[in-house]
């Protein structure tokens, strides 16, 4: 029975790799490992000769969605007589790893999330292998959960099954979490935070790359509230909105931008704006364009189910880098938003919103990574 040590590089950590390596060896009756070491993953594999083959086949061809695979190399090793598969602890070293950004809500969770039935029904941050926090959490490498700003919340009986649970699309997601267990939300303000943006406030939102200053896109009262107190006289806000058909209400949307604004980036594009519809303040100047993004968290989600559309920028002064520190976003921003709604996950990695406009020639956001030593 040959055996082989496989080293597969790119963006492989905080993208469900392991799982699928586990899943794709055991269905190929394959004997083994995988592991995170610094910026690869090591697979030890061992079986007949047509599986190994196979195996090697549908890691390149068929990887995780957000995986971007920069090279596979492999090498025999005398065999062991292995016929179990398990993920390994992983091996600290010293090294780079390549970590994709963070990824906007899946299908799946979303499901979940409407579920009155549902466990993680209406919780704020709930992910899978499939989408969450990556980049944003990261401490150090290789990426595992002691390794995050998730390392804090230990996991219920009911996550822990999940995330040992082969078939299970959390097993081994990293930043996976539910109401007993997970991150917490908090108002801080008068009344509810829905009640605050109807009543044309603006409210300091914690996302998952940094604060947003956030207020209602067709009261045009709030949106000229928020540029006076930001210090931004022109420059257009980018617009939230909760779903696909409710963008095409606000503007003329292709097929082409349709596609990206559903990619798991969740830019900010440009298309162009119908008359009539958001807060003229938006956009001042008759610019004739508008920068719409589709929830990028489950928070957004829900706060875009009960509001839509939302002026959503940068947690800052023009000029000012973004907050994303509570302590520091709760000081800078205190005269700017009438509330803030905050979370207990710390931010160690801040990140802004991507903007693309079609067409274009610059690389996919959602397929370039980030180095972390």
């Amino acid at each position: 029975m040959p055996r082989r040590v496989v080293r597969v590089t790119g963006i492989v950590q905080g993208v469900g790799f392991r799982p699928f390596v586990h899943r794709l060896a055991v269905r190929l009756r394959l004997g083994g490992s995988v592991s995170n070491q610094a910026a690869n993953v090591i697979i030890v594999i061992e079986g007949t000769q047509e599986s190994l083959e196979e195996f090697l086949r549908q890691l390149h061809d068929h990887p995780p969605s957000a995986a971007r695979i920069v090279s596979i190399e492999w090498e025999s090793e005398p065999e062991r007589g292995e016929t179990s598969f398990l993920i390994e602890v992983s091996q600290s070293s010293f090294g780079d790893v390549y970590i994709g950004p963070d990824l906007g809500v899946c299908d799946d969770c979303l499901r979940e999330l409407n579920d009155p039935l549902d466990r993680r029904y209406g919780y704020p941050f709930l992910n899978c292998t499939n989408c969450g926090p990556r980049l944003t959490i990261i401490q150090s490498v290789p990426y595992d959960r002691e390794r995050t700003t998730m390392a804090k919340f230990v996991m219920c009986d009911d996550c822990l099954a999940e995330y040992h649970d082969p078939g299970d699309r959390r097993f081994h997601a990293q930043p996976t979490a539910c109401p007993k267990c997970g991150p917490q939300l908090k108002y801080i303000g008068e009344g509810t935070a829905i009640e605050a943006l109807m009543a044309g406030r603006i409210l300091a939102v914690k996302g998952l790359g940094g604060y947003h200053l956030v207020c209602d896109a067709t009261n045009d009262s709030a949106v000229r509230k928020l540029r006076e107190r930001k210090h931004r006289d022109e420059k257009p806000f980018a617009v939230v909105v909760h779903n696909l058909v409710q963008v095409h209400e606000f503007a003329e949307v292709s097929e082409v931008e349709a596609k990206e604004l559903r990619s798991s980036s969740r830019p900010i594009v440009l298309l162009k704006r119908k008359p009539g519809v958001l807060a003229e303040s938006v956009a001042p100047g008759g610019n004739p364009r508008i920068g719409i993004m589709l929830p990028s968290t489950p928070l957004h989600h829900l706060l875009t189910q009960s509001l839509s559309p939302l002026v959503m920028t940068s947690g800052n002064r023009s000029d000012e880098p973004s907050a994303f520190r509570d302590d520091d976003a709760l000081s800078r921003l205190a005269d700017i938003a009438d509330g803030f709604l905050i979370h207990d996950r710390p931010i160690h990695r801040p990140t802004e919103t991507s903007n693309s406009t079609i067409p274009r020639r610059r690389p996919r956001t959602d397929s370039i990574a980030v180095r972390v030593s």
